[in-house]
C-alpha cells in the first residue's frame, strides 16, 4: 500500500520559511491527487494545499500567496514551501495521497476530494 513520509517541519519565527517533504511509496497508477492539512490544537483539521498529478494546485484562502506546493516525480516527493510564516500557522502538518483519473486536470477536484492515505504528521511552530 501507499506510504508516505513527511519531514522538515521544525520551529521558525514569524515571517520566516521552512520547507517540508513528503516522500513517498507503493503509489499505483499515473493519476492521484496529493496534499498538505494541518491541524491545530483544539482545531480540526484543514486542507493547506493540494495538487494534481498533472501539476494543477490548489490554496486555501489564509496561505495564498505564501505557501507553494509542487511535485518531483523524479524523487516521488511531495514539497510546501511555506514562507512569511504565522503564528496561525502553527500546527501538525500531514501530505495526503489518493487515486485520481488519469486524465484529471481540474485542481479543484483534488481541493474538495476526500483522501484515503496519510503520512504520520510534522510539527510546524511559528513563533514571536
Amino acid at each position: 500500500e501507499a506510504q508516505l513520509v513527511e519531514s522538515g517541519g521544525g520551529s521558525v519565527q514569524a515571517g520566516g520559511s521552512l520547507r517540508l517533504s513528503c516522500e513517498g511509496s507503493g503509489f499505483p497508477g499515473r493519476g492521484y491527487c496529493m496534499g498538505w492539512f494541518r491541524q491545530a490544537p483544539g482545531k480540526e483539521r484543514e486542507v493547506v494545499a493540494t495538487i494534481t498529478s498533472s501539476g494543477s494546485s490548489a490554496y486555501a484562502d489564509s496561505v495564498k500567496g505564501r505557501f507553494t506546493i509542487s511535485l518531483d516525480n523524479a524523487k516521488n516527493t511531495l514539497f510546501l514551501q511555506m514562507d512569511s510564516l504565522k503564528l496561525e500557522d502553527t500546527a501538525l502538518y500531514y501530505c495526503s495521497f489518493d487515486r485520481a483519473s488519469p486524465f484529471l486536470r481540474s485542481a479543484d477536484y483534488c481541493y474538495s476530494k476526500a483522501y484515503n492515505y496519510w503520512g504520520q504528521g510534522t510539527q510546524v511552530t511559528v513563533s514571536s
